[in-house]
């Protein structure tokens, strides 16, 4: 049997590059693997969402699944809500996590400092449903990227802890960072990840942004006064930054960047990231847009999606019960 890759992704917001360097990349796996991927969105409600909000925002994401060339017969594509096991699962392994491992965890401390008005406890939890996100489909790897590895991590001693006490119910997951394009870094402080939230639109590259508006973003994009175009992501980390988002668009490697731009300056280098940007992501978002016009099939792929994922679900669930000794009558 091929080996299973499970992802998913939160509806909240836009999609940006950063997420199309990583997910852009899933396709090519269902030759190799058996995939399973999750609109997310149980965990897209540990913040305030207005109800159609939220709804808009699952839509554009499931279709941009599609867009990505996610074939929805080669992969399983689902809304985690429409599979009641996530929910189940999260709290039965809520009972074997630590207090202690879920506070020490990086994201929700960085997000208690962002919202401090609405630090609930489903925001402190969120790492032991995605652990059952995971472990329900008996996933071996998990594609995410490099400040998403601590919760693969967390989910993997769950796994064992369980495992250790009620013999081999689950199978142990392996995160997958990529290699090239893992951590997309914001356009105006490249010290920080590109984030869908961020404050100023300018500082991120959306799938859906018009051509004009990615052109003007990366040519505003923060560079330095050397003029070189080298990958030194210590002391150059915009020019690193942009050769990145240039590997991502082009598949061109960093040497070979570094080559195309040998003494060509920055006025030559962004204008160039921009249009390879903004090609590569032009078809994604007619595709996008082509899916939410179709109400009809988006709803009957996101159904087939459901019935499938909850097939494979409901048997992990019913094994975690028997091993955990619930009575059936």
């Amino acid at each position: 049997m091929k080996q299973r890759v499970f992802s998913g992704i939160k509806p909240t917001g836009h999609l940006t590059f950063g997420h199309y360097s990583t997910a852009g990349k899933w396709p090519a796996l269902a030759e190799q693997y058996d995939c399973i991927y999750c609109v997310v969105d149980l965990h897209a409600v540990t913040v305030t969402l207005e109800p159609q909000v939220l709804r808009q925002d699952t839509r554009e994401l499931y279709a941009t699944y599609l867009a990505l060339g996610l074939d929805p017969e080669k992969n399983i594509l689902f809304l985690q809500s429409h599979v009641p096991a996530h929910s189940e699962l999260s709290w039965l392994l809520s009972c074997h996590t630590m207090f202690g491992e879920l506070s020490r965890m990086t994201q929700f401390k960085d997000k208690s400092k962002n919202n401090a008005n609405n630090i609930n406890a489903g925001l402190f939890t969120y790492p032991v449903l995605m652990a059952a996100d995971i472990l329900l489909y008996d996933a071996k790897i998990v594609p995410v990227g490099e400040d998403q590895k601590q919760h693969v991590e967390i989910a993997r001693d769950i796994c064992l802890r369980f495992n250790g006490k009620f013999g081999d119910v689950f199978t142990v997951p392996e995160p997958q960072i990529a290699k090239t394009g893992a951590r997309v870094m914001n356009l105006l402080e490249p010290e920080k990840k590109m984030s869908k939230t961020d404050d100023n639109d300018n500082a991120t590259i959306f799938i859906m942004d018009e051509r004009d508006t990615i052109i003007k973003k990366i040519k505003r994009a923060v560079t330095d006064s050397d003029g070189g175009v080298r990958f030194d992501p210590e002391n150059k980390p915009g020019v690193a930054n942009l050769m990145t988002i240039y590997s991502v668009a082009t598949g061109k490697t960093f040497d070979e960047i570094e080559k195309e731009f040998d003494g060509k300056g920055y006025g030559i280098f962004k204008p160039a990231v921009a249009e390879a940007v903004a090609d590569c992501l032009e078809p994604v978002r007619l595709k996008i847009r082509g899916y939410l016009d179709d109400t009809a099939r988006l709803d009957a792929y996101m159904r087939d999606g459901a019935e499938r994922a909850n097939a494979i679900a409901v048997k992990t669930l019913e094994r975690v019960r028997n091993a955990m000794g619930f009575y059936k009558c």
